[in-house]
């Protein structure tokens, strides 16, 4: 396991650790030496993910059910079903419907038919979860994640995006992603309505500024 103390001894907050060692400690000695360990790499992502799902039971809600409010909260109107939300979490669609169901019981999403395709239904954030979401531990991570430099968080976002491909490829899994960098966007209007900025050719349908940069269950790399 990994030495989780910094060169003076000084112990770093949980909530920061992780990050600063990836962006004071492993990247510049990745500098010097081109045999850091892919073991290393992965290990400090799971402890990522260990830190992040310790602070998940916040206003008695389960790590699994503020999963699905960041992702209803985070997705386009194209992956807002259960399906694909069992997709993004990796499990059943059983299970995603249970933890789904729980937070429709408590009013923290709603129900309503698809207005594209009458036989699935929309779920969407309710007032009530916009105003948890303000309060989300995930937070703790995203402001980890300010302390790198620039080119630090250019240098792990591409290489933890490179992972996830390459992971979501060998298990035959989806990949979602954003529209900028899908085979289905174009920027010249839409078929089905000239007047739109950005279209999605794969459902033929206009799409808005802010859906360019909201998750895809249809996502596929291609730009």
């Amino acid at each position: 396991m990994l030495d989780l103390y910094i060169s003076s001894g000084t112990k770093l907050n949980d909530d920061v650790l992780l990050v600063k060692i990836v962006s004071d400690r492993y990247y510049p000695a990745m500098v010097a030496h081109s045999d850091v360990s892919a073991r290393t790499v992965a290990e400090l992502v799971v402890q990522l993910g260990c830190l992040t799902r310790g602070e998940g039971f916040v206003a008695n809600l389960t790590f699994a059910q503020w999963t699905a409010l960041r992702y209803f909260s985070s997705v386009n109107r194209f992956s807002r079903t259960v399906s694909a939300f069992a997709e993004f979490h990796g499990t059943t669609r059983g299970t995603a419907s249970q933890t789904i169901k729980s937070l429709v019981q408590n009013d923290y999403l709603t129900r309503k038919r698809s207005k594209s395709d009458g036989r699935s239904i929309d779920l969407t954030l309710t007032n009530k979860s916009k105003k948890l979401l303000a309060e989300d531990p995930f937070e703790l991570l995203v402001d980890a994640a300010s302390s790198l430099s620039n080119s630090a968080s250019h240098t792990v976002e591409h290489s933890l995006e490179r992972m996830l491909r390459r992971m979501v490829q060998q298990q035959g899994k989806r990949h979602f992603g954003k529209c900028p960098n899908c085979k289905y966007f174009q920027e010249d209007g839409c078929y089905a309505n000239g007047n739109a900025d950005y279209c999605c050719t794969l459902v033929d349908e206009p799409l808005k500024e802010a859906e360019t940069q909201q998750l895809c269950v249809n996502f596929l790399p291609g730009r």
